[in-house]
């Protein structure tokens, strides 16, 4: 350890006066703004009327606002913010020592809150524009149930109905995370379910199928529009998502500042983009305003590779075809990824605002199987004493992928990943890898392309 290193605490906080009061919205400085939501009925950009009919009315403005660099955090979800945050900025020394590289690396832990990862920065923000609009609750989807779990925390605080579709496969290797959930209120239903029209023609089409998120978002949206005082809310993917999470970014550059630490690798999971667009927005604003440079790789699973292997269209954002259509890096909408653990990146697209820097050649995005997720995970929990999400371990992954290539050069560049959360209601996973009978399956060519074939023929 260095001289300098010996300043830089394992942990690094912000003041409570230190938080940042406003969110960043990268879109204000993006040159080439991401391709408008469309609606399907008209193929007409969406309007505020449109997504109002889904969304909350402040959340839909907020998903059409391109132009506004930061918009205010209201007083009662900074409150709300206090009782997790600020998130610390760790050191990760024992992995350096660990892997013997000269890299410094550092990690953004959100999973110090009962619902165990970052989603709580956003779900509580939808949840107070919903209770503010007097609704009487919110329907939702969930992939592993992190943000289902967020969610429902988050509308036990004001007061509201909360009913979350979760993705079969995932309800049933995570029983206590669907009952978390229901401790805190919140209705829990396999999708896809009989409950819905979309649901009963997804399991006419796909029977036994263990489901996906976007036959979930179906489920939601459908279930949403078709009750009195119900609204739809999003975990990940939309602009308005990623805006809440950069909370995550804000923090961690202010927090790097404060000790005149720069990244030059910054590192997260993808699925549909809310924690990896969190933790890079503000950088990426330095980036495209010109004022600094970094490397910002999107770490996302071989079975669901919509950023590596995915094509750069018009899709609809569910199965069943009932939200608007978004431009983004896809596998189709009707892509079934097959049942891997990491289920909250079994998502066919990528947020728009992601695939747009992507095209553009602004991030890089690599794929990797998840029995070399796992074993990074288990490195990971051993040395740095935290039990990884499944998610969360695809970055680092890629994380110490990186370490060691400085070893081999000797270049002592600095990582900065996300930890999103932990992984303590993952054990069915974690058990599989440790018996041996996790596999890694690689959707091919063939399925990709059958996929793609069935994308709206759209220009743009």
């Amino acid at each position: 350890m260095s001289m300098s290193d010996e300043k830089i605490p394992y942990k690094i906080y912000l003041e409570e006066n230190e938080l940042p009061k406003q969110w960043y919205n990268v879109r204000a400085d993006m040159k080439k703004k991401p391709a408008p939501l469309l609606n399907p009925a008209t193929g007409k950009p969406c309007t505020l009327e449109d997504l109002s009919r889904v969304f909350c009315e402040e959340l839909a403005k907020q998903e059409l606002d391109e132009d506004t660099p930061y918009i205010d955090i209201p007083k009662e979800i900074q409150d709300f913010y206090k009782m997790f945050r600020p998130s610390p900025l760790v050191r990760a020394y024992f992995l350096e020592k660990k892997l013997g590289t000269p890299a410094k690396i550092y990690y953004k832990f959100e999973g110090n809150n009962t619902s165990g990862s970052h989603k709580l920065n956003s779900a509580i923000a939808q949840a107070y524009y919903a209770k503010k609009q007097g609704l009487k609750g919110v329907t939702t989807e969930t992939g592993a149930g992190q943000w289902g779990t967020a969610l429902s925390m988050a509308c036990s605080y004001f007061d509201l109905d909360c009913n979350v579709y979760m993705v079969k496969v995932s309800f049933e290797q995570k029983p206590f995370r669907r009952e978390v959930m229901r401790t805190y209120g919140a209705k829990v239903t396999p999708s896809p379910s009989t409950t819905t029209e979309v649901g009963r023609k997804i399991l006419e089409e796909f029977p036994g199928t263990g489901g996906s998120l976007g036959c979930a978002i179906s489920e939601a949206v459908e279930a949403a529009t078709t009750k009195e005082g119900y609204r739809y809310v999003l975990g990940s993917v939309l602009a308005q998502v990623l805006l809440h999470q950069s909370i995550i970014g804000l923090e961690a550059k202010a927090a790097m500042d404060k000790y005149n630490i720069k990244p030059d690798i910054i590192i997260g999971c993808a699925g549909g983009g809310s924690n990896l667009g969190g933790l890079i927005s503000p950088f990426m604003g330095e980036k495209l305003r010109g004022e600094a440079d970094y490397r910002f790789i999107a770490v996302e699973p071989a079975s669901c590779p919509s950023l590596t292997r995915g094509t750069y269209a018009y899709d609809f954002c569910d199965t069943g075809k009932v939200c608007p259509l978004q431009k983004m890096y896809t596998l189709g909408s009707g892509f079934m990824p097959s049942p891997n653990h990491a289920g909250g990146l079994r998502y066919h697209g990528m947020s728009a605002t992601l695939s747009e820097l992507y095209d553009q050649g602004l991030m890089e995005a690599t794929s990797v199987e998840q029995t070399a997720v796992f074993a990074a995970a288990e490195m990971f929990a051993r040395v740095e004493g935290i039990l990884p999400a499944p998610e969360s371990s695809h970055a680092i992954r890629v994380a110490i992928d990186e370490a060691l290539k400085c070893k081999e050069t000797g270049e002592e560049k600095t990582i900065l990943f996300g930890l999103t959360g932990t992984g303590y209601f993952d054990m069915y996973a974690y058990g599989a890898y440790n018996d041996g009978k996790m596999s890694d399956y690689i959707p091919t060519d063939e399925e990709i392309a059958k996929s793609i074939a069935n994308l709206p023929k759209i220009e743009g």
